[in-house]
C-alpha cells in the first residue's frame, strides 16, 4: 500500500510490481484477441475501488502473424486507488481494529517467441494499518 495506515475517508493506492523473465512478454490493455494482464481488487465492505492504472506499453512484433500488439516486456507497476469509506457506520465497524487486509487477483498469460503458457491467476493481498479520523484541531490557536 502507498500508506502505512489510513483513516476512514482516506484515498490510498495498492500496487503490483511485475517483472517478466527475459524474452517473455505479457499482453497489455488494448491487445485485442489476447489474454490481457488484469489486476482486480476483490469487493469488500468499507472500500471503493477506482479504475486501475496501467503503464504505457511497448509494441511487440509477432513475426509469424505479421502482427503488432501492446505488451509489457520489462519491469512495470500497476496501481489501484482505493477509498476507505468515511461514513459513521464504517468508523463504528472498524473501531478497535488496527489493520485491514484487501484481497485481489492478478491474471495474466506469459508468452515468448515460440509459445504462450497457460493463463495464471495469482491471489494477492495487501495489509494496511487503520487509524482514527482526527476530529479536533491538533494545533491550538495562538492567544494574545
Amino acid at each position: 500500500p502507498s500508506d502505512a495506515a489510513v483513516a476512514p475517508g482516506n484515498r490510498f493506492s495498492i500496487v503490483a510490481q511485475i517483472t517478466p523473465h527475459k524474452g517473455v512478454h505479457v499482453y497489455a490493455p488494448g491487445a485485442n484477441n489476447y489474454k490481457v494482464i488484469e489486476l482486480k481488487v476483490l469487493p469488500a465492505q468499507h472500500i471503493r475501488t477506482l479504475k486501475p492504472v496501467y503503464p504505457r506499453s511497448e509494441i511487440y512484433f509477432f513475426k509469424p502473424l505479421n502482427e503488432r500488439v501492446p505488451t509489457y516486456q520489462k519491469a512495470f507497476t500497476i496501481s489501484q486507488d482505493i477509498v476507505l469509506d468515511g461514513q459513521a457506520s464504517t468508523r463504528t465497524a472498524l473501531n478497535g481494529k488496527t489493520s485491514m487486509t484487501i484481497g485481489g487477483v492478478l491474471t495474466y498469460q506469459a508468452c515468448d517467441d515460440r509459445l504462450c503458457y497457460d493463463q495464471v491467476t495469482l491471489p494477492l493481498s495487501w495489509t494496511v494499518g487503520l487509524k482514527p479520523i482526527i476530529t479536533e484541531a491538533t494545533v491550538r490557536p495562538a492567544t494574545r
